[in-house]
């Protein structure tokens, strides 16, 4: 069941009696930039992640090690 006309009026006067008439632009504009933003978003196709898992493994034991490293080279500075 879609909302007559004075349903749609009284929500207007409702919007408009909180916001106040110099607001009313802004709030139009955000929403306008919100649906873009969103309608963007889903329209845009995910990345995809074409690395292999050695690869990926390999990354992350070099991650690992070059952390590792940084520890001992405190641990020495502190000496």
């Amino acid at each position: 069941m879609s909302p007559s006309i004075w349903q749609i009026l009284i929500i207007l006067v409702i919007v408009l009696l909180l916001f106040g008439p110099s607001k009313i632009p802004g709030l139009g504009k955000s929403l306008g930039e919100a649906i873009r933003g969103f309608k963007k978003g889903i329209s845009e196709d995910p990345e995809i992640d074409v690395t292999d898992s050695a690869k990926r493994e390999q990354i992350a034991d070099n991650e690992k090690a070059g952390s590792g490293q940084k520890t001992k080279a405190k641990e020495t500075n502190k000496s």
